[in-house]
């Protein structure tokens, strides 16, 4: 009964003029007789070859043969070191480029805080963002300045890569009033300690207010490859959903920056259905009119102005 199961679904996932035979042969790279035999039910697949046909044809083993509530899931690696960090960029690219770097592929992002493809570029908030990371992913903590920190751990490329992949693709976020906070309190919280000088903290605090330029420059009404939204009620969580044509793939953070990632058709599609509820009950900055839209990046922009200037009083102080 199971091995007819995963023939049924293997039949799912391969074209319908190709061979189900040529196709379970080259998965497991046996002869086309010894496939047949599979298929005719005469011989058994093992745990080995089992395990091995899934992973090839993206199947969910636990959906298949356990409850219908179960998904099957990939993680991302955990992250204790800069070395750590580097292999999770890099993973997390080769994750994305399944889905090709083109207008073909839409992601949405739940913004809780600031899209990470915007803080993993280069420059100074980069820098201070891993900084941020490291300190609170650490178990040890890293226990030095900001200053000592950038002398000692330069900028890897895996972080360009990422956001070049973001600005070529159609992108729809959902912001709120709170989603540059979280960026905004780590710039005074490393002030306050003393890891952080305050011509570093003013420097970051104009950088984020320049991301946030770039943002509202991009946000005009004919720009269909980026699409901001604004939802006032909605609490965000940094899930990212991305698809094309073909296939679709979530990623749920389960820590700061670790990811379930999960491919399950069913549950994609209702989070695609709750990305396009939330999308009508949001408003579209691109769109909105010049009332609307000012006074979101306004509100943002004052903010910044503020804790900026009680950075500057601590040096003050």
């Amino acid at each position: 009964m199971y091995q007819e199961k995963l023939i049924q679904e293997i039949y799912k996932k391969i074209d319908a003029t190709k061979s189900i035979i040529e196709a379970i042969a080259n998965a497991l790279d046996i002869s086309y007789d010894a496939a047949h035999r599979r298929i005719s039910m005469k011989s058994k697949f093992s745990i080995e070859e089992t395990v091995q046909l899934a992973n090839h044809f993206a199947i969910s083993l636990d959906k298949m043969f356990q409850k219908s509530d179960h998904v099957l899931v990939k993680k991302t690696t955990e992250i204790r070191t800069p070395h750590d960090l580097s292999t999770y960029l890099e993973n997390s690219f080769k994750s994305l480029t399944e889905f090709n770097p083109d207008l073909g592929t839409s992601l949405y992002y739940s913004a809780k805080d600031i899209p990470i493809f915007y803080t993993i570029n280069t420059g100074l908030l980069s820098s201070f963002k891993r900084y941020v990371w490291l300190n609170l992913l650490s178990f040890e903590g890293l226990e030095v300045s900001f200053e000592s920190f950038l002398s000692k751990n330069p900028l890897d490329n895996g972080g360009k890569k990422l956001n070049d992949y973001y600005s070529s693709i159609r992108v729809k976020e959902i912001w709120n009033d709170t989603t540059i906070n979280s960026t905004l309190q780590q710039i005074m919280y490393f002030s306050q300690t003393g890891l952080l000088t305050a011509a570093h903290g003013t420097i970051l605090c104009d950088q984020v207010k320049e991301l946030l330029f770039s943002l509202e420059n991009k946000c005009v009404p004919n720009n269909d490859q980026y699409q901001l939204y604004y939802h006032e009620l909605l609490i965000l969580n940094n899930n990212v959903l991305v698809s094309n044509k073909d296939r679709r793939a979530l990623f749920v953070p389960h820590t700061m920056l670790g990811y379930f990632i999960t491919h399950d058709t069913d549950t994609c599609q209702h989070v695609s259905n709750f990305y396009q509820h939330q999308l009508k009950n949001s408003r579209l900055l691109n769109t909105a009119g010049t009332r609307d839209k000012k006074m979101f990046f306004n509100k943002a922009y004052q903010k910044i102005d503020l804790y900026k200037a009680r950075v500057s009083a601590m040096d003050e102080i």
